[in-house]
């Protein structure tokens, strides 16, 4: 089992939102391992990474190195740093070659309810990780968990990554995070996706990155299990989520601040 909910440990998912290169990926993992290390008693970590943007709002947006390079940066990653991975993956045939590297498969928002894919990632033996769609009510996410269970998944996580709230903006839901728990699986809060502006920025998502922190506290106040934090050194020159990204010299003072408060909630 990657993470255990009942050990005490905040789960972190952490790292680019595209692995763009192996030098940009494994300079975000050497930070990550090291917070890893720093707080080997509080935080179950995963290092994340995306081969391929495959919703993008633009045609011309870059997609990232492909599954050939990004599942060989993942096996140097892993190589390097002994951190456990997580990917996205949007079509059935990607789940058993990324399985072969990868120790989780995330599940895009959009794609929460493609069943054909759920039962794929969930017959290759990882972790999966739904992502709530933007479209979707808390309880609805209860369907998504069934599947993967009825597939045989291994072991489930769920993440809140916000709802469409009109044009062009997100807002979460704190009761998701109670509502969600009922499903018997880790809850996530996603922290970067949920600060977006989707389709805000001229063909791009823009977003709104100073809210981070307080959507972070306010989802381990309301219960979530784990954190998802896109981070990169230089977010504006990132090839996507350029608004969002949590810039990675601010990653160990926000995971410092977030474990606090996780850790005083769950003392009491």
């Amino acid at each position: 089992m990657l993470f255990d909910a009942d050990s005490g440990k905040l789960l972190l998912i952490a790292g680019p939102c595209s692995l763009e290169s192996e030098e940009t990926a494994l300079e975000v993992a050497e930070r990550v391992a090291e917070i890893a290390a720093k707080h080997s008693d509080s935080l179950s970590v995963v290092f994340k990474g995306s081969f391929d943007k495959a919703n993008r709002t633009s045609i011309s947006g870059k997609r990232g190195p492909g599954i050939e390079e990004g599942c060989q940066i993942f096996a140097d990653v892993k190589k390097r740093f002994a951190l456990p991975c997580i990917t996205d993956v949007h079509e059935s045939w990607q789940c058993a070659i990324v399985a072969q590297v990868c120790d989780a498969l995330q599940i895009p928002a959009f794609l929460c309810r493609q069943t054909d894919l759920l039962v794929s990632a969930a017959k290759t033996g990882a972790a999966v990780n739904v992502k709530k769609g933007q479209f979707l009510s808390p309880s609805d996410m209860k369907y998504a968990v069934g599947k993967l269970r009825d597939a045989g998944a291994s072991e489930i996580w769920q993440t809140e990554r916000g709802s469409t709230f009109g044009y062009g903006n997100l807002v979460v839901d704190m009761r998701s995070f109670p509502i969600m728990a009922e499903n018997g699986v880790p809850v996530v809060f996603d922290a970067t996706h949920s600060v977006q502006l989707p389709g805000g920025a001229n063909g791009a998502s823009g977003g709104e990155r100073k809210y981070i922190r307080t959507l972070a506290r306010a989802a381990i106040a309301a219960g979530a299990d784990g954190l998802f934090v896109e981070t990169h050194p230089n977010p504006e020159k990132a090839i996507s989520d350029s608004a969002t990204q949590l810039p990675l010299g601010e990653l160990d003072s926000f995971i410092e601040d977030a474990l606090g408060l996780f850790n005083f909630l769950r003392k009491k």
